[in-house]
């Protein structure tokens, strides 16, 4: 049986060092928000003499998986069966989310079902320009924000965290009055793990209007990855795509060729489909990309991400355990605080 060791209380719990090891150099599938395997209140499941492991979260009566196993290639079925036993043993069954089409197969020989979910999009920064007809309006809105005395600069975490506290309070309260941070598939700042992320900021007179947290990409597209926002409600339009263009300019410097933007569900749901995958599951998510705006804002996430015409649109998939159900994608949700 495998072991388990959990980073709940965001300490730096014994095996987090090591994972965050296991998915540098096991992330071949080229899982561009690897990164949120190290988000505090994850549990990580691997074998005795292993390096490799398994990222989840127990919920409910599921074991919700992040991604697929961060492991040796000879070693993942193995690993992937020792989690399944692990799961029986608990009486829980596994859905896994955010599964690369590289991660499929092992899933598949395991007997699980796997459908498309959405997709994640990245911007290959040697080709990116803001040139032409196509960005006047973004163009615009950026130079709209600047000529309103915004300063934008790299930062230290640490120097902005009790202010970014306070911005993240404000900008929550707007979602309503009992919605809650999502998590779990949502990017972070803070942690043990802070310093291997970049963050920028923006400030007028000094006070934080707005900042973006970046994370590192691994694997085949590495670069960083556009991870989590926030801008004050009173801080005006184009604050964000200000941010992001200034740490765009300062990753071309560095030679920097991918920017992700991350994972929004629900869209692009034309990657070619799995052998025993679900035609009423895949209608379904279809159906919330239609009417879903209520359960996740994918539209207006898609948005944004499409203002910045993605060179690279990379199909993201749910491995259901036993077949394709809602209550599996239910606590998924779950498992990121958004029911």
């Amino acid at each position: 049986m495998g072991t388990v060791t959990t980073d709940a209380h965001g300490g730096r719990a014994a095996g987090t060092d090591a994972a965050v090891a296991a998915v540098q150099r096991y992330c071949d599938s080229g899982n561009p928000s690897a990164f949120l395997a190290f988000n505090r209140g994850n549990s990580y499941f691997r074998l005795p003499g292993d390096d490799g492991l398994i990222v989840h979260r127990p919920v409910g009566r599921y074991l919700v998986q992040f991604g697929g196993p961060f492991a040796a290639a000879g070693t993942r079925d193995r690993l992937l069966a020792a989690f399944v036993d692990f799961a029986a043993a608990q009486d829980r069954e596994i859905v896994a989310v955010q599964v690369q089409a590289a991660d499929a197969a092992v899933f598949l020989d395991a007997g699980f079902v796997v459908n498309q979910m959405g997709a994640s999009y990245a911007v290959d920064l040697d080709t990116f320009t803001l040139a032409g007809t196509r960005f006047m309006q973004l163009r615009n809105k950026i130079s709209r924000a600047l000529r309103s005395g915004l300063h934008i600069a790299e930062a230290r975490y640490d120097d902005w965290r009790e202010a970014i506290a306070r911005l993240d309070a404000a900008w929550l309260r707007t979602k309503g009055e009992d919605v809650r941070a999502l998590e779990f598939l949502v990017g972070e700042t803070g942690g043990p793990h802070q310093e291997l992320r970049r963050l920028f900021v923006a400030t007028r007179e000094g006070r934080l209007v707005g900042y973006i947290s970046y994370s590192p990409v691994y694997g085949p597209q590495a670069g960083w990855m556009h991870d989590l926002s926030r801008r004050r409600p009173d801080s005006g339009p184009g604050v964000m795509e200000a941010v992001n263009k200034a740490a765009i300019e300062v990753f071309r410097t560095e030679g920097v060729r991918w920017l992700h933007f991350g994972f929004t569900p629900f869209t692009s749901l034309d990657a070619p489909a799995f052998p025993g995958h679900s035609r009423a599951f895949h209608w379904f998510v279809h159906h919330l990309w239609e009417h879903g705006e209520a359960v996740y804002p994918a539209r207006t996430q898609l948005a944004y991400k499409e203002k910045w015409a993605p060179t690279l649109v990379l199909p993201e998939y749910l491995a259901f355990q036993h077949r394709a159900s809602l209550p599996a994608l239910v606590h998924v949700f779950r498992a990121c605080n958004a029911v």
